[in-house]
């Protein structure tokens, strides 16, 4: 069994920063594509971005430029740094696994003056 736990959500101004984590219970989730996703209210899920064992990243078309993933494998950690937010980034974020069952329980974004 595999738990993903996120961080660092919260309200922020337009044009403000965040950076989310994802912590991993198993050291072996450092060999797995990670990833984060999104859900706005009345909106499906979409992905934000990816990133492989090796480093290569990939990113949604609206917040290239923005956001930053990244990962730490001997902290078993992903993270989302988000810059220059906009309003229509709020949303709840989700760590996964693609490809897995494995999700995290989400942490809220806001992004309002």
């Amino acid at each position: 069994q595999v738990q993903l736990v996120e961080s660092g959500g919260g309200l922020v101004q337009p044009g403000g920063s965040l950076r989310l984590s994802c912590a991993a219970s198993r050291s072996i989730l450092s060999i797995y594509t990670m990833g984060w996703y999104r859900q706005g209210p009345g909106k499906q899920r979409e992905l934000v971005a990816t990133i492989t064992r090796a480093g290569d990243t990939l990113y949604a078309d609206s917040v290239k430029g923005r956001f930053t993933i990244s990962r730490d494998n001997a902290k078993i950690t992903v993270y989302l740094q988000m810059n220059n937010l906009k309003p229509e980034d709020t949303s709840v974020y989700y760590c996964t696994m693609p490809g897995t069952d494995y999700w995290g329980q989400g942490t809220q974004v806001t992004v309002s003056s």
